[in-house]
């Protein structure tokens, strides 16, 4: 049975403007969401404030899930730190589950190494483990953000176009593997995407931002 993850009661988003108001809408495990939209009409706003990045104008966003660790967020500029290896940037999701008072510089406790190697494994990215991040390519390095965020093992992933610089045949990968985490830990993903037949292809839930307001399509 799916389980209620996320729950949007009365919510405006904006900064000093609404930019989306009157949303009334639930996510639940199992859900991959699209929310579609021309560019500035919203949609990184609204996933900023699921995120709790950015206040809402009114209304409550209620999470089911713990910010730290149950809460992933892959940001347009992906939040890579370049100089660190590719397995020291996927560390960093694991780490959301270990103490937040164990320091940066500390070694990964061995539990969560598994989780980073398959990680690593599943997006193809064994083989640059040891690589500084700066010397991949933009699609590599979105691969990157995509396996720290599933080396933490969120309930909830939120996604700003992180499908963006990705071949046909990575895009596949990429969304085979998150799909795949989705059913095994019963979460849920919000992905913000501009390439609508991409959408279609791969989500089971579209959001549209229509004159400032979210529409949920009926997908036949």
């Amino acid at each position: 049975m799916a389980k209620l993850l996320a729950k949007l009661v009365d919510v405006s988003v904006g900064y000093e403007t609404t930019l989306i108001d009157d949303i009334n809408l639930e996510i639940y495990s199992g859900d991959v969401i699209a929310v579609l939209g021309p560019s500035g009409i919203g949609k990184t706003t609204l996933l900023r404030t699921l995120a709790g990045l950015v206040r809402p104008i009114s209304g409550s966003v209620e999470l089911k899930v713990k910010r730290r660790g149950g809460l992933g967020y892959i940001p347009q500029r992906l939040g890579l730190i370049s100089n660190l290896s590719v397995r020291s940037n996927v560390e960093m999701g694991a780490r959301m589950h270990a103490s937040k008072w164990l320091p940066p510089i500390f070694p990964l406790p061995k539990k969560f190494r598994p989780i980073v190697d398959k990680a690593l494994r599943n997006f193809g990215l064994t083989d640059f483990s040891n690589q500084p991040v700066r010397t991949l390519s933009g699609g590599q390095q979105r691969r990157v953000a995509t396996a720290r965020t599933v080396a933490q093992q969120p309930k909830l992933v939120l996604a700003d176009e992180f499908l963006g610089e990705l071949d046909d045949d990575n895009v596949e990968i990429v969304m085979r593997t998150v799909k795949a985490t989705i059913k095994e830990k019963k979460s849920a993903l919000v992905m913000v995407e501009h390439h609508e037949e991409l959408a279609y292809q791969v989500a089971n839930r579209i959001w549209r931002i229509i004159d400032g307001k979210l529409i949920e399509e009926v997908i036949q």
